[in-house]
């Protein structure tokens, strides 16, 4: 039985990050990735719309606004390091309505307690000057915000720890992670491994593994579908940068925006509707596991009591483009569906749920001995996935 120094159990962004930052503290570690797809950055890290988050929207003190922030930076730099198109485009945050400036407040006073970077309150007419076809009473205007593939960034990291003979595992599922003492055990489908760390960054499953390597049942890991229209491209695209609506406090999603690619492409999204598949990227693909899994969460009820009639507006968009249009299009004015291509692409948020109902609104990391698990990694992740990597290995170097 082949034991390692550290075993990380997911290759999207963030765990690929964790070897990485393993292996700069302890150069020449043998480090196992094990991966249960056939690739690289097969989830969410290659399904979001790619957005470098500059930390205007997060609590403070919280480590989703402390390790965004972080995590920003080191994002444009590892972009810049590894060639990788990067842009730093801006964001506006729009509020349409008189009720909605307190809550324009509240982003303002969050964005400058997490030191975001440029972070300035513009009216009406400077709206127009930043983004000519927006329209709106007041904004927040974060210059910092960018675009990039994330998915590149994973592969540029892949080839990093291929060089440093990390040994990475495809099509591979893990069934459990075990603390053993000094040890933990990895369960595979052809056997098991043994590693002094394990690190699991599971993503869509991170509660199913978590559960069956002995944690907690809550919270529950609950797949929500982002579905994305793309506009058709033209000469001088619809924005230069993004487009955001003042988002419901009560729910850790942003809302329909407009945003600018890194590939030069214009969408409008994403929607946020719970699906019956956490691989659920066609919102018919139906799993009986996940369906089971999500209904028999007390959670589940609970949210859907809470928030039914913001469920009824996401199925709304969700079969009709005019109405998924119409949402953009009051803070876009003049935009129709004919702007658009006729593509639709998606993601899936894996976004863990507490047993009272509640969204688990912060990056959620839980240890036992050697073995640590991330139990709650949705936007701004991508964003964070170096500071959330070292925050990952700071906490397992200071527990053991």
């Amino acid at each position: 039985m082949k034991q390692y120094d550290l075993v990380v159990v997911g290759a999207g962004i963030v765990g690929l990050a964790v070897a990485r930052e393993w292996f700069a503290r302890h150069p020449g570690a043998s480090i196992l990735v094990v991966e249960g797809e056939s690739d690289v950055a097969a989830h969410q890290t290659s399904h979001n719309s790619g957005v470098i988050h500059s930390g205007v929207y997060y609590e403070p003190g919280s480590l989703k606004a402390r390790l965004c922030v972080e995590g920003a930076r080191l994002m444009y730099d590892y972009a810049a390091e590894h060639r990788i198109p990067v842009e730093r485009c801006g964001k506006l945050i729009v509020a349409l309505e008189e009720h909605e400036l307190p809550r324009l407040d509240e982003l303002e006073r969050r964005g400058r307690a997490n030191d975001v970077e440029g972070l300035r309150r513009v009216g009406a007419a400077e709206i127009k000057e930043i983004e000519p076809h927006a329209a709106g009473l007041a904004a927040l205007h974060s210059p910092g915000t960018g675009i990039v593939d994330y998915a590149e960034v994973a592969r540029a990291i892949r080839r990093e720890l291929e060089t440093k003979h990390v040994e990475l595992r495809f099509d591979t599922w893990v069934r459990s992670v075990r603390n053993h003492g000094d040890i933990c055990r990895v369960e595979l489908p052809d056997g098991e491994v043994t590693a002094r760390r394990a690190i699991t960054c599971a993503g869509l499953w991170s509660d199913r593994l978590a559960r069956s390597s002995g944690a907690p049942g809550d919270p529950r890991i609950v797949p929500f579908r982002g579905g994305y229209l793309q506009l058709r491209r033209t000469e001088e695209p619809l924005v230069r940068g993004m487009i955001y609506p003042v988002p419901d406090p009560t729910l850790p999603f942003l809302g329909v925006h407009i945003t600018r690619h890194i590939n030069g492409t214009v969408s409008l999204g994403p929607t946020a509707m719970m699906v019956a598949a956490r691989d659920g990227y066609s919102a018919t693909r139906l799993r009986g596991r996940d369906v089971w899994e999500t209904a028999a969460w007390p959670g589940s009820w609970r949210l859907a009591r809470r928030f039914w009639r913001t469920g009824v507006r996401e199925l709304t968009m969700a079969a009709s483009r005019k109405a998924f249009v119409r949402e953009a299009a009051r803070y876009a004015p003049g935009l129709t569906v004919d702007d658009l291509d006729g593509s639709v692409h998606a993601g899936v948020r894996a976004q863990a749920l507490g047993r009272d109902g509640s969204l688990v609104d912060d990056f959620a990391l839980s240890t036992d001995g050697p073995v640590t698990h991330v139990r709650n990694a949705p936007s701004p992740a991508a964003t964070a996935s170096f500071a959330i990597a070292g925050e990952l290995v700071d906490r397992v170097m200071a527990a053991n």
